[in-house]
């Protein structure tokens, strides 16, 4: 199936290894590597490394309550939720988590991850690790599509790239409140399985971008569902998406879903996960019927199955 073209030039994306629920609460093994920050404070990452298009949980703990506390990586800040107090041996621990994303395009290397806050009793908060990014190994394959498509006229070519921008300053603006509710879920019931993501793609002869979705082949009218509670950003027809629609779950994340047949939202809607956003179709850029569906952290484009295994599946 041919999905949605990629938008964002590259940054970064996320993966995790375990769901997080409401609480929002996941402690990691002994093993995991720890920063010590000073304050009775402790960084640790879901693992040292990660492969592009990935997902990593920063964890922070502390002795005492936080009053801030914010991070940054990739030269974007990064937002922490949660405060829970949890019993830890003889005395109490304060943690908040964020998510990093390590981009389809993100270079391979070693990348420095900042933390940066206070605590309650007024002290002064300041930690660094370095994540390593390995190259992903994304398979190639060869595609037909419509001429327009890969050779688009002047007047296509001048949509498209006005699309790109809105879609960049969606992406841009990070609402500082977490709007999700709980662990998200796959768009589709029943048995349907996601793929393709990462692909590099060469369509009609030409190199194309790789694709930062996830293609579920489905039949034409199969209703598409929203990951998580959200606010419906974007529900139009796009040029190379189709029928499209973008719902923000706070703090800079992002479920995309493209090529409806049909659009049963509007901008502004709020929504809870599995409220029906469209139905499967085959609009814009395709091969055949089915959905696209991409997740964004902070414009890193990430795999939205890893996604699934970070946030967990309801």
């Amino acid at each position: 199936m041919m999905g949605c073209r990629d938008r964002i030039p590259g940054r970064c994306s996320f993966r995790l290894g375990a769901p997080i629920g409401l609480a929002g609460s996941l402690l990691f093994a002994a093993t995991l590597r720890a920063e010590d920050c000073g304050n009775g404070v402790a960084l640790r990452l879901s693992a040292p490394d990660a492969v592009q298009g990935t997902l990593l949980l920063a964890h922070i703990r502390s002795e005492k309550p936080w009053s801030e506390v914010s991070g940054r990586w990739n030269d974007r800040d990064v937002p922490f939720w949660g405060e829970s107090e949890k019993e830890h041996g003889p005395s109490r621990a304060y943690t908040r988590q964020a998510l990093l994303g390590v981009d389809l395009e993100r270079a391979p290397g070693k990348y420095e991850f900042t933390v940066s806050g206070q605590l309650q009793g007024g002290q002064s908060v300041n930690c660094r690790t370095m994540v390593e990014v390995k190259e992903g190994h994304f398979a190639t394959e060869n595609l037909t599509v419509k001429k327009q498509f890969v050779e688009p006229n002047p007047e296509q070519q001048a949509r498209a790239v006005a699309e790109t921008k809105r879609l960049r300053e969606i992406y841009d603006r990070v609402t500082p409140e977490r709007l999700w509710d709980g662990p998200f879920r796959a768009p589709l019931d029943g048995e349907f399985k996601g793929s393709n993501f990462g692909k590099r793609r060469v369509l009609n002869g030409h190199p194309g971008t790789p694709h930062g979705g996830v293609d579920f082949p489905a039949p034409a009218g199969t209703p598409v569902h929203a990951a998580q509670k959200g606010r419906v950003v974007l529900a139009e027809e796009l040029f190379f998406s189709g029928n499209s629609v973008i719902v923000d779950h706070g703090l800079g994340i992002y479920t995309f879903y493209c090529h409806f047949s049909e659009i049963d939202a509007k901008v502004g809607d709020e929504v809870v996960a599995g409220t029906v956003l469209g139905k499967v179709g085959a609009t814009g850029r395709v091969t055949g019927p089915h959905l696209h569906w991409g997740l964004t952290v902070e414009r890193a484009r990430v795999n939205a199955l890893d996604g699934l295994r970070v946030l967990g599946v309801s």
